[in-house]
């Protein structure tokens, strides 16, 4: 992280900065063992590893930008004295994460006045981190990414996620299985971010999921906005989808969802 002749470190270079570490951390702990809890679920859990990076990118985030809001998944809640705020995903994927998968991330967001918004994802068994948002084009290991461009949802690929008690409720589930059959192809791998990273570097058409908290959202739209992508929140049923992807290829999963 640079900080050129004693001046604070630019957003990018902090978030950047902020992930890795996370990310190193997280990976460290998991390699010398973990206690596992379940939160609503069995595949909803959370270890040691989440909150000890989420309380390293605090404290990182106390020294180098004081004045900022902190909102953590595993409850950092930190009141900012103007509208910046940093919301914070110290582990995304974290039943991959304890089942030894390597589709998982860290990932951080800082919001701000006039719409604001830069995102960064790091996955430390990759070695990637994903950096981009409305001020920064995306760059992925420090080389921008290649602009996107519109496509057609139903030549491309869709990355999503649906827990599956949630097939029982047809408020869900129809929505869901009118977006899926739109696509060429869907993959479900279980961590929102890097499932946008790839979706800002164009492996992905689209993304979309029901009920995204800040953590599982913003991030990922960064990295999507700073690539030329779009992005777009629907109701449908009474529950919020978020969807983000190529130019009209979003527009084409909105308009399933809606049916």
């Amino acid at each position: 992280m640079s900080s050129a002749e004693g001046f604070p470190p630019s957003d990018a270079d902090l978030a950047a900065r902020l992930v890795v570490d996370a990310g190193a951390l997280a990976r460290r702990l998991r390699e010398d063992g973990l206690g596992v809890e379940h939160k609503t679920s069995v595949s909803d859990v959370v270890t040691e590893a989440d909150r000890a990076a989420e309380r390293r990118i605090t404290e990182l985030l106390a020294v180098h930008r004081p004045d900022d809001g902190v909102l953590g998944e595993e409850g950092t809640l930190v009141a900012g004295s103007h509208q910046r705020r940093w919301v914070v995903d110290p582990v995304d994927g974290t039943y991959n994460f304890v089942t030894g998968s390597d589709y998982w991330c860290s990932a951080v967001a800082v919001t701000g006045e006039d719409d604001y918004l830069l995102g960064a994802v790091h996955r430390p068994v990759t070695g990637e981190t994903f950096v981009g948002g409305s001020d920064v084009p995306t760059r992925r290991n420090g080389v921008p990414v290649t602009p996107l461009t519109a496509g057609d949802l139903a030549d491309g690929c869709l990355a999503t996620y649906l827990h599956p008690p949630f097939f029982a409720d047809p408020d869900l589930a129809d929505p869901f299985h009118r977006v899926s059959r739109g696509a060429a192809t869907i993959r479900m791998l279980g961590s929102g971010s890097v499932d946008l990273a790839a979706t800002a570097c164009g492996v992905h058409t689209v993304w979309c999921q029901h009920s995204c908290p800040e953590w599982d959202w913003l991030p990922g739209r960064a990295l999507v906005e700073g690539a030329g992508g779009v992005c777009a929140t629907v109701e449908v049923n009474g529950y919020d989808w978020f969807v983000a992807g190529r130019p009209r290829a979003v527009d084409q999963a909105v308009a399933l969802l809606r049916g």
